[in-house]
Formats: C-alpha cells, structure tokens, sequence
C-alpha cells in the first residue's frame, strides 16, 4: 500500500511540473485553435469585454503587489484570494470563450484550465509552505480561488507593504497580457470582418 502511495505521489509530482512547463506553450496552441474555430460577432465580442476586462484588471493590479519568491504577498487582491493572477486568467479565458461564439471551446477552456492550472497552483502551494512558515495562516484565511468578500487581516506586521507599485506591474512584464487580448481581439475582429 505504501508503495503504491509513493508511486501517486511521485506522478503527481510529475504532472506539476510537466503542467507548469507545459501552460505557456500550450496556451499559444490553444489560442491557434482558438482563431481557427471561433466564430465570434459583433454581440459576442461585446459580451466578452464584461470578462475580459476585470480579468485583465485582475491580472495587472496583482501583479503590482506580488515579489514572486522573496516575500508572501497578503495584501491587495491577495487578502482576498492566494491566486488573483489565475482568477484573472480564468476571467479573460472565460471572455474569449464568448466572444468565440462556440460552446465546445469554452468547454475545452475549462478542461484545460483544470489540467494544466490545478496542479500548477497546487504545486506553487508546495513551494510556498516550505518557503513560508506564515503560509499556512494566510491559506487558512484567504481562498485558493474563489475571493472572500472582506479582506483577511493579518497581526504580524510582515504581510508586505501593502501598496500596488508600478514597477513591479512592468518587472513582471503584465503588460503582455494587455497587448495578447488586444492582439486576440483584432485577429477575432478581421476573421469575422473577412467571413462576411
């Protein structure tokens, strides 16, 4: 029994670190197939901005707070959810798959998101409560996903600074997925510009 344990825990192991090396290339060919299947109009690309947006919004003002591997980040939108970057990721997938106009997309989004980001967030929570010791408080008061409605609070006083700083937006290089669903948007634009 034991070994068989040791032998789930040693794939486990291995499909997060296949998934977190995986999710960049991966998420280029799914945005390929993406293109080549949508079927977007003007009223699903509207629809889609009410997700992408704070999506992106998500993503930027996170990652103007996080120092990834020096510090436990516990204030701004990480008092409310340990993974505000993957929510916000999960929202402008969630806007793409409208705007494409076709439900099974939106499904293999979601398969997707569940092979590939659960075990990378799983495998990050690895890393931090051995980095940590505070992480087990703060994963005891903050969400892995799904945000609370009130910021968790912290006694100690090594929470972080707690302030949005834009130069961490720009050394984290947020910007990218900006111009990315800027870029999406005009190709889905000029496809269905072309088909009519």
């Amino acid at each position: 029994m034991g070994s068989a344990n040791g032998t789930k825990l040693q794939t486990k192991i291995r499909w997060q670190k296949i998934a977190r090396r995986v999710r960049v290339p991966l998420g280029f060919v799914v945005a390929a197939v993406f293109l080549v299947f949508a079927r977007p109009s003007w009223h699903t690309l509207a629809w889609s901005l009410l997700l992408v947006l704070p999506g992106l919004w998500l993503r930027g003002y996170a990652a103007g707070y996080v120092k990834k591997n020096a510090e436990l980040t516990r204030t701004g939108p990480y008092a409310y959810t340990r993974n505000p970057l993957y929510l916000g990721s999960m929202g402008i997938a969630a806007g793409f798959a409208v705007a494409a106009g076709q439900v099974w997309l939106g499904l293999l989004l979601v398969v997707l998101f569940l092979a590939i980001y659960v075990p990378t967030i799983l495998s990050e929570e690895t890393f931090l409560r051995s980095a940590f010791s505070s992480f087990e408080e703060y994963a005891q008061h903050v969400p892995r996903l799904l945000p609370r409605l009130t910021a968790a609070r912290f006694a100690d006083a090594n929470a972080g600074d707690g302030r949005f700083a834009a130069e961490r937006y720009r050394h984290h290089r947020e910007y990218n997925a900006l111009m990315g669903a800027a870029a999406i948007y005009a190709a889905l634009t000029l496809r269905m510009i072309l088909r009519h």
